[in-house]
């Protein structure tokens, strides 16, 4: 265990004390670890949570989206690495056995709730905004609901392709989802800055139409009508999204009042 966590943390009434279990480095600055889950916490698929580490005289804590399903024992991240980044210079060091700050109230705007029926939902994601894609893609509600799933992950480089292996085999051996997404779960993921079969940004592919491939059924287009969006990344990226989806007439959704398409208001601020 790591020199700093020699002192056990003590839980409060805002967070709970979880040990990591485990950790797998990406690349040099993208990593994902898995915690401990209290029997107690519950939490609907694409929301997020607080999680931190001991700080100066308060704990450092970072709101993360949860990127495990919602059955999983476990709860697992998926995060960046900044050299010189209060929370996470210190969170990529953390090794299994090691503790950890997790909040007690998960919460956000990327639920299936805020969204209206519809046939096809995209998920449209950058870097990091893949995690509670993850945790949507293995509800086996998310496929009672909509027909179609597609996951869309637009990366700089091929190594930031975090779990490719498993989306690419359309969540193979997933013990809930496996057999639903194999008939409607899609991935196609895209890199801008090597070599890689798709390389054009999200919108790009929605303009000239890659975006709906041969696995896609309907319009090559997006339709309010029947298609449904959720976007989580960079703030570029959900602003120049946000603005085509209004453009094509479609409404963004909360909590209260569901619409076409979601973003995580938490982090766009």
């Amino acid at each position: 265990m790591s020199d700093r966590n020699h002192i056990p943390l003590a839980p409060s009434a805002a967070l709970t004390v979880e040990t990591v279990t485990s950790v797998r480095h990406w690349n040099e600055h993208l990593f994902s670890f898995t915690i401990t889950r209290p029997q107690s916490f519950r939490f609907r698929s694409g929301e997020f949570v607080m999680l931190g580490l001991p700080g100066e005289g308060r704990p450092l804590l970072r709101a993360y989206s949860i990127a495990s399903p919602a059955y999983a024992e476990e709860l697992e991240f998926l995060s960046i690495k900044v050299p010189d980044g209060p929370l996470t210079s210190r969170l990529q060091l953390i090794q299994p056995g090691d503790q950890v700050f997790l909040g007690r109230k998960p919460t956000g705007t990327l639920v299936t709730d805020a969204l209206l029926p519809g046939k096809r939902l995209f998920f449209l994601s950058t870097g990091t905004g893949l995690a509670p894609f993850l945790s949507l893609a293995r509800d086996p509600d998310v496929y009672e609901m909509f027909n179609q799933v597609l996951l869309v992950h637009s990366v700089r480089r091929v190594s930031d392709l975090a779990f490719r292996e498993e989306l690419e085999a359309q969540l193979a051996g997933d013990p809930l989802v496996q057999d639903q997404a194999l008939l409607q779960f899609n991935y196609l993921p895209t890199v801008t800055r090597e070599p890689f079969p798709t390389s054009q940004r999200i919108g790009t592919l929605i303009e000239n139409g890659a975006l709906f491939g041969p696995q896609m059924l309907g319009e090559k287009r997006l339709d309010p009508e029947t298609d449904r969006v959720m976007l989580c990344g960079s703030m570029e990226m959900i602003k120049d999204l946000s603005a085509m989806l209004d453009g094509l007439g479609f409404e963004e959704g909360s909590n209260a009042k569901p619409g076409h398409y979601v973003i995580e208001r938490a982090f766009v601020g």
